[in-house]
């Protein structure tokens, strides 16, 4: 039985690289450093895109924890991508426009070993719908509104 929900963000470019979003309650903005000609005013889309990964991943942990009932004291969790930008810039390349390998590693501050923390982290991942994302294929569907 499926019971699908859907989530909605809206954004803005006006002037320059700056994207302005209202999330919610949230105000949020991506743009480029002022070395690529942007206003240097938050994060690039690729580093947001990695830290909303990052972030999922704690959410779920902290969900996991409760439900596990661990004592999970919290997580560093870093994400890491390598791309090759030529193809954003217009540029040719036999690379794919994407992270060519996303590298996700965690630091779980609980009294666990390090075989039930490694578990823990591939539950974690495991259930975590943007890790799921970056997994699988998604179909993305673009229209002019």
């Amino acid at each position: 039985m499926s019971q699908t929900k859907t989530i909605n963000v809206e954004a803005s470019l006006d002037q320059g690289f700056t994207v302005r979003g209202a999330i919610g309650e949230h105000s949020l903005v991506i743009d480029q450093p002022v070395s690529a000609k942007g206003a240097g005013l938050g994060p690039t889309p690729l580093e947001m895109f990695l830290f909303s990964l990052a972030g999922c991943i704690g959410t779920i942990g902290r969900i996991a924890a409760f439900q596990k009932k661990i004592n999970l004291k919290g997580m560093h969790i870093t994400v890491e991508g390598d791309y090759n930008p030529a193809g954003l810039l217009g540029k040719p390349t036999d690379d794919r426009m994407g992270f060519q390998e996303i590298r996700i590693r965690a630091v779980i501050d609980a009294d666990m070993s390090d075989a039930e923390k490694e578990a823990f982290l591939d539950e974690v991942c495991h259930r975590c719908p943007l890790h799921d994302n970056t997994r699988l294929e998604t179909q993305v569907v673009h229209s002019i509104a």
